[in-house]
């Protein structure tokens, strides 16, 4: 039984470990970055357990559209958030294939129609882009250089 519930102080071990196992062409970030995404916005950060394991995670926060954060970048508030940008979800190999990608992307649109936003927005790497289309995101060129991500890294945006 996968469960959905928000992060706890007890869970970033776990999330540095499958933040690993996903991203082999990045360069990991440092804890310090990936909490200043949970400290702006608690309520859109959460994981996912399977028999009290933490087997996936979702950092996403409110954001400026069309200007994504860089990786390693210390986030905080800005002035007028427009958009719910999905930094990450990632699953470890333990999570795959059982819906769980599914039922966390469920809640994250739901959470961002809570919060009145009207998109959710995202950066594209290591290929996934096309799994991003099937969601319903749409490619959005920009004038921010994804140079920090990885080469194929595009800019994705979903209407709600």
């Amino acid at each position: 039984m996968m469960r959905l519930r928000n992060i706890d102080s007890g869970d970033w071990a776990s999330i540095l470990l499958i933040q690993e196992e996903c991203y082999p062409e990045i360069a990991p970030e440092s804890l310090s970055v990936l909490q200043s995404k949970w400290q702006l916005s608690p309520r859109s950060c959460f994981v996912i357990e399977a028999d009290k394991h933490v087997v996936g995670y979702c950092l996403a926060h409110p954001w400026t559209l069309g200007s994504p954060p860089s990786l390693e970048q210390v986030v905080s508030q800005v002035k007028q958030a427009d958009t719910l940008y999905l930094h990450d979800i990632a699953l470890s190999a333990d999570a795959q294939g059982k819906g769980a990608g599914r039922a966390i992307f469920e809640k994250l649109v739901t959470l961002a129609q809570q919060l009145s936003f009207n998109s959710i927005s995202l950066v594209a790497v290591q290929g996934a882009s096309s799994y991003w289309e099937k969601q319903g995101f749409v490619l959005q060129s920009i004038d921010k250089s994804l140079e920090t991500y990885t080469a194929d890294a595009c800019y994705m945006v979903l209407k709600l």
